[in-house]
């Protein structure tokens, strides 16, 4: 590793000049509440100004490593909204099992495809600007973070749904939820080594690899005009939906439940 990549690797996320104001606004960009399209721009908007300052530190090279945004999301993920089952269940109008699951799926996909679709808009008009192109990581990043949140937030409803608990405080329930995410692998409390507040080398490893999928992802939402927001909304679209596949099938062994076949909603949590 040369000098400047370990300088860039020990660069530190925001923190105490934005870090709770950034956790609040990922919050809010993962909440379940029908936000409408202008206020989810302007949050995107003031995420990457509080993304921009950090990357401009960390540089190209720090971004294109990984480290920073998988130390952002977990600063992030106590405070990312989870409801209980019980709250779920009342949300989705007393849905159980199956087709609970499968609207936590449509929703998180719905989610992830407004991300993309308002990143997109965004980027379109950084790349029809060239002044303003030097913005675009910053934006790159805010999506590819926000994304990342959301389908967190799914992963951890859907262990609420499958009776799988994950107990602990925010702090170590978050840091278990994004582990999860990072090996689209749903957690078994029985495995050891499942739960717990610490990253390892193999878990710090799988997130930055995640964390620059997603962020590739992003990438796609650099076109002209709004070509880049139609394909970063069909692509977040898919990457939810394949995981939120996944993870359920892992869920549904550690319930002690029978993966159904394709299409096949009839069978109930036992």
């Amino acid at each position: 590793m040369t000098e400047i990549e370990r300088r860039h690797d020990e660069v530190e996320p925001v923190r105490g000049d934005g870090s709770t104001e950034l956790g609040e606004l990922i919050g809010r960009l993962t909440a379940d509440d029908g936000m409408d399209g202008e206020t989810r721009g302007r949050l995107l908007r003031r995420l990457a100004g509080l993304l921009g300052r950090s990357a401009r530190k960390v540089g190209a090279a720090g971004i294109g490593r990984g480290r920073w945004l998988g130390d952002l999301l977990v600063e992030a993920a106590p405070h990312i909204p989870i409801r209980d089952l019980e709250t779920l269940q009342a949300h989705h109008h007393g849905l159980m099992g199956e087709e609970l699951a499968d609207r936590l799926v449509k929703v998180a996909g719905n989610a992830t495809t407004a991300i993309g679709a308002a990143g997109g808009a965004l980027a379109a008009v950084e790349f029809a600007a060239p002044p303003l192109l030097l913005s675009a990581p910053a934006q790159l990043a805010a999506e590819a973070l926000v994304v990342a949140a959301i389908e967190v937030k799914l992963i951890a409803e859907l262990h609420e749904v499958y009776g799988v608990r994950v107990q602990g405080g925010g702090t170590a329930r978050g840091t278990a939820f994004v582990t999860s995410w990072a090996r689209q692998r749903g957690i078994n409390p029985l495995e050891a080594g499942s739960l717990t507040s610490a990253f390892g080398t193999a878990a710090k490893s799988a997130l930055r690899k995640r964390m620059l999928r997603t962020l590739g992802r992003s990438m796609s939402t650099m076109g002209p005009f709004l070509t880049g927001a139609a394909a970063g909304a069909a692509l977040n679209r898919s990457a939810t939906k394949g995981l939120a596949l996944k993870v359920r099938n892992d869920l549904r062994g550690s319930a002690g439940v029978i993966p159904p076949l394709p299409g096949d909603h009839q069978r109930r949590l036992g």
